[in-house]
């Protein structure tokens, strides 16, 4: 799912979005963290959350896909709670099966994904399945500029794959689904505001190429005097 926020407890930046999806496992399912650092000796994990409800999601018992490396020892398993708590306002998770730092150190990095009802329309503010974003619009400057073919999700972030208006079947534009470049989804009117940075839908002016590489000699040149 891809949303503008994370947890109640843990405030994401304005930038972040979380998501749904089709995750490793091809079925529709939801992400909901990705374990980011070691914690202590006894196999805790810091979790970055994007979820609104960690603590719902969190309990004990509850068994997440995860999606790492196929080199992983932990590819293809799955991986399921065993302790949540907050510590210095940090979420932190122990799992069954991780009982020391070693074994946590392999999960690092790794993402956490939970089944989700295809059907379902999202209830957490400001998120959204893959299903219900493919096929939206793209209006910048209320100008129909494209169409969202796909979602990708990736670790730091999701990306909405953008066809331009008139583009050639394989010619995709990568937008960060982050709330600066997206500041609105509406599902109603079936599109989503952009507002990219200049270049990213079409190449810069010559000009402004020439000036930008001007700008970059002259860096240059004064790193060099110094």
């Amino acid at each position: 799912m891809s949303d503008a926020g994370k947890d109640a407890g843990a405030p994401a930046p304005a930038s972040e979005k979380t998501k749904v999806g089709a995750a490793p496992t091809g079925r529709t399912q939801l992400r909901v963290g990705r374990l980011v650092k070691a914690h202590g000796l006894k196999g805790a994990l810091k979790l970055e959350l994007y979820t609104d409800d960690p603590d719902g999601r969190f309990t004990a018992g509850a068994t997440f896909t995860l999606q790492v490396p196929e080199s992983s020892p932990w590819h293809g398993k799955p991986l399921t709670v065993r302790e949540f708590r907050w510590m210095n306002s940090h979420p932190v998770a122990f799992f069954e099966g991780v009982d020391d730092r070693d074994t946590a150190e392999e999960l690092v990095r790794a993402i956490l994904w939970i089944d989700e009802d295809p059907r379902a329309v999202s209830t957490e503010p400001d998120a959204w399945y893959d299903h219900q974003l493919v096929g939206l619009d793209v209006v910048r400057d209320e100008v129909v500029i494209g169409r969202i073919v796909r979602v990708e999700h990736l670790p730091a972030q999701d990306l909405l794959v953008i066809r331009a208006a008139g583009a050639a079947s394989d010619d995709e534009v990568l937008v960060p689904f982050v709330k600066a470049i997206v500041p609105e989804v509406d599902l109603a009117a079936g599109r989503v505001v952009v507002t990219p940075p200049a270049g990213l839908f079409e190449p810069l002016p010559e000009s402004d190429a020439e000036g930008d590489s001007d700008s970059a000699d002259a860096a240059a040149a004064d790193d060099d005097a110094s």
